[in-house]
């Protein structure tokens, strides 16, 4: 919780409270279901939650924006990102039941009501959304295959609608045919080691 306070410090009581909870939940999630690598819970603050509100650092979410979180996984981004953005819709979709089974219980434990969590493919969803975030879940065309034309064209943010994708290392290959894509290196947001080499891509569509 110490990394977060030192990034965000003008969190909410409730905030902090939402954060502060996240690791007993998955702690306990995880022993049932193994979501998390072992080393990686214990740094959960760092490589999860942190690394997910990288995306708070690029842009800050206006009330009543829609943001979908494709292949959640345990909820990262769009657990993270629920709690920073309140008033921001978040629709948070993986193909593996189970995996939405223990965000649908993290939703329930931190109280979070700008959240809807449901098991299914991306391109089967008929919605559009301002903003389509994700950690890295396949190569970036790949990726926007997935996801071409589910993004809203009204924009009211302070950066254009889009995909916001956080990806590590060398990627420049895949970016290629995206001449539109910008990225932001995480590690002028955060100084830990960790963020060295990890990026958040926004194509603006």
């Amino acid at each position: 919780m110490e990394l977060i306070h030192k990034y965000f410090p003008e969190l909410t009581d409730e905030m902090i409270v939402r954060f502060g909870q996240l690791e007993g939940i998955y702690r306990t999630w995880n022993e049932k279901i193994n979501l998390i690598s072992r080393k990686d819970i214990d740094s959960l603050y760092e490589k999860h939650v942190l690394h997910s509100l990288a995306i708070a650092k690029l842009v800050q979410f206006k009330a009543n924006t829609k943001v979908l979180d494709v292949g959640t996984g345990g909820g990262f981004p769009g657990i993270p990102l629920a709690i920073m953005f309140p008033e921001t819709q978040f629709h948070l979709v993986d193909s593996i039941g189970k995996k939405i089974t223990v965000v649908n219980e993290v939703i329930k434990e931190t109280g979070l009501k700008n959240v809807k969590a449901e098991a299914c493919r991306a391109e089967n969803l008929k919605e559009k959304y301002d903003f389509i975030v994700s950690r890295a879940v396949t190569s970036f065309p790949e990726f926007f295959a997935f996801v071409k034309g589910k993004v809203s064209l009204s924009h009211r943010n302070s950066i254009r609608n889009g995909i916001l994708y956080l990806k590590g290392g060398d990627f420049s290959e895949e970016l290629k045919e995206f001449k539109k894509a910008r990225v932001h290196s995480i590690k002028n947001y955060f100084e830990e080691e960790f963020f060295e080499t990890k990026s958040i891509i926004h194509l603006g569509l």
